[in-house]
């Protein structure tokens, strides 16, 4: 056997801190080859922090961390330009958005002035301070953090900073054995003390120029573009997927491809992770509220009911 790959080496050193979830790793992973960004949804102390400093420390990027609070204001998160004395000139002193990997911790606790200072950086990898435009890192990566039981003294995201993010993933409780493994490996230390680089900026940047050249058919791209249609069209929603859902499910389908080891995208790929793409850009109707459907049986009846489309 060959050497393993990037991705490859990256999921195994990843496991030795975060225990039984794999699947949900690979499919955070999956997002950043596809240059997108995550929300995570989930209670506190399942380890969101953790996964995200892994990620960093196993290739070699930087890391910060910010605790979005009320009082954060968006000078807090980009930077300002301070008067320096000696020169009589302001100089930019850049704020934590300037790293690899950002981690946004309970993102909905910040007023909606200061999540929006995270719009352009998302979109673009760059902000703006005082009329001067600022590049950010070309692996410029979110990941964002949302308790979704606790909602007194939060700021829902709005639909457009949700569009945003390019998945929307849960890493829930681990099973009884991946905890008590968890207890074994931290009984003296933490494993992430112990964590290595196992690539570099370069090696990732290498890699995701590989996702960029998996093949989509053109019946792909139509099955993807149908089911995003679906959801504008489906009787429980008020308000389907935008054309930036149909992007995310191609490149996210692109990437997972690549990790599962093909240079071509299947509509398994595509129906796999088109509910971490999809569920949190759809919107339910209230009749459907009423009735307490989820988004989620919602959209599996939605990828059942549209068929994949027959190559010629």
């Amino acid at each position: 056997m060959g050497e393993k790959l990037l991705h490859q080496r990256i999921l195994e050193n990843v496991q030795k801190v975060i225990k039984g979830k794999n699947e949900e790793t690979k499919v955070i992973l999956a997002a950043m080859y596809a240059g997108g960004h995550v929300l995570l949804e989930d209670v506190p102390g399942v380890g969101k922090t953790i996964l995200a400093r892994s990620l960093a420390i196993s290739l070699g990027l930087n890391f910060k961390r910010v605790q979005f609070t009320p009082d954060l204001l968006p000078t807090d998160l980009t930077g300002l330009s301070v008067y320096d004395r000696k020169t009589e000139t302001f100089v930019f002193r850049e704020g934590p958005i300037f790293t690899d990997i950002l981690l946004a911790d309970e993102i909905n606790r910040a007023t909606p002035r200061t999540q929006s200072a995270l719009l352009e950086a998302m979109a673009e990898r760059q902000v703006t301070v005082d009329g001067v435009t600022h590049k950010l890192s070309d692996d410029f990566f979110v990941i964002a953090t949302q308790n979704p039981i606790e909602y007194e003294g939060t700021f829902p995201l709005p639909e457009a900073q949700l569009d945003r993010f390019t998945i929307r993933i849960s890493l829930g409780y681990p099973d009884k054995q991946s905890e008590i493994e968890v207890l074994e490996s931290q009984r003296v230390r933490h494993p992430i003390e112990d964590l290595k680089p196992v690539g570099s900026p370069e090696e990732f940047s290498q890699e995701k120029q590989k996702v960029r050249e998996v093949k989509v058919s053109q019946e792909v791209k139509e099955y993807i573009v149908n089911i995003v249609d679906a959801t504008r069209h489906h009787e429980s929603l008020k308000y389907g997927s935008s054309p930036r859902g149909s992007l995310a499910l191609m490149h996210v389908s692109m990437a997972w491809a690549y990790i599962n080891g093909r240079d071509f995208v299947l509509p398994d790929d595509v129906k796999k992770v088109a509910p971490y793409v999809l569920i949190h850009r759809i919107i339910q109707s209230t009749e459907s509220k009423i009735l307490r459907e989820s988004k989620e049986d919602i959209l599996n009846n939605i990828l059942e009911k549209v068929p994949v489309v027959a190559e010629e």
